[in-house]
């Protein structure tokens, strides 16, 4: 082959391959632009006749619950409100509607779960159950591992993953009638955990039952999402309750394990904890409602929702990054014990 001849078919080719690679990306481009638009316009489609329909809802004393609970009864919902006490539901009765029935509900106890399982059937008469929103949140002790006695795992297992699996069950057969749809509110801090206790064992429980459920029962028309929230002042951070565990269970340990973390440490682990929620709780709990309102009533809700900038960003990226580089982060945040033989102030704990 001559030298110009081959010169010639060099040109062509490049002019050719260039011109496929162009046309390619700009392909791929525009069928990701597309998607996109698609993912926009789907998500903003909701159920109608929303009237009447059946929401169960526990958690209602205060908090999350109890703000969904008002709102969805403004929205036409027949919200059936779970609450721990009588008093927290006579205080959520007197300021909602008439159609608005409160039930009490203790998750660590299969009777009263029972109770409340067959006062939902009755209230729905036969119609289904069109949502059940999970809001279960135990008491959490929050300490080193060694601080803790199985008893401390229970109460909070029993209560946020157990229970929640266990009203789950009771009610499938509901919610597969009406065609309904599972809300799961979990903390972001499912993501990633930093510190012992039953807290974060349950919120992992809680994504993995959510995960499996939710593949199971597409074939039925029932739907499951994750609502991952941060940190929200009227949620589960309440610094003061958690001190509290933190005083009881220091005062409860044996001579060797204080000894071996030293005095300095346990108030140093108290500042620690009090920053960290001073540093990453929210006040507007508008966001949370948000996702809860759009998981319910969207015509595909989505898999996973993440509300509050901690959520979407700090645990996030955290349960993304290298282990090496989480580790550090906390061991600035969080004192040594002394028997560690690093010094026991952390770098980000002064409040």
């Amino acid at each position: 082959m001559s030298d110009r001849r081959l010169k010639h078919c060099l040109e062509v080719y490049l002019v050719y391959g260039l011109s496929f690679s162009d046309s390619l990306h700009i392909a791929i481009l525009a069928s990701i632009f597309s998607l996109i638009i698609y993912w926009l316009i789907r998500d903003r489609y909701r159920v109608r006749n929303l009237s009447g329909k059946h929401v169960f809802i526990t958690g209602c004393d205060t908090g999350l619950g109890n703000s969904l609970a008002k709102w969805l009864d403004k929205r036409g919902f027949c919200v059936i409100a779970a609450c721990a006490t009588e008093k927290g539901g006579q205080e959520l009765q007197s300021c909602s509607s008439p159609s608005l029935k409160t039930v009490n509900l203790n998750l660590a106890d299969s009777i009263s779960i029972a109770r409340a399982v067959g006062f939902v059937t009755e209230e729905t008469a036969g119609k289904g159950l069109f949502g059940l929103v999970c809001n279960a949140e135990g008491t959490a002790p929050v300490a080193p591992t060694d601080w803790l006695r199985i008893e401390d795992f229970h109460s909070v297992l029993d209560v946020n993953l157990l229970g929640l699996i266990e009203i789950t069950l009771k009610l499938l057969p509901l919610l597969k009638k009406a065609e309904g749809r599972v809300v799961n509110l979990t903390n972001a801090r499912g993501l990633m955990a930093f510190v012992g206790g039953g807290y974060s064992l349950s919120k992992w429980g809680m994504e993995a039952f959510s995960d499996t459920l939710r593949i199971e029962m597409q074939h039925f028309g029932v739907k499951v999402s994750i609502v991952e929230h941060g940190f929200f002042k009227v949620g589960v951070v309440n610094s003061d309750i958690t001190e509290k565990y933190l005083f009881r269970l220091w005062n409860g340990l044996t001579p060797e394990i204080r000894d071996s973390y030293g005095e300095e440490y346990f108030v140093e682990y108290v500042k620690a904890q009090r920053s960290s929620v001073r540093r990453l709780c929210d006040h507007d709990i508008s966001s949370v409602i948000k996702c809860m309102e759009h998981a319910l009533i969207a015509k595909y809700p989505r898999t996973r929702y993440k509300a509050g900038w901690d959520a979407k960003f700090f645990w996030l990226f955290l349960s993304y990054a290298p282990s090496c580089l989480s580790d550090m982060l906390l061991r600035v945040m969080f004192p040594a014990p002394a028997d560690s033989g690093r010094s026991v102030p952390g770098v980000l704990i002064n409040v």
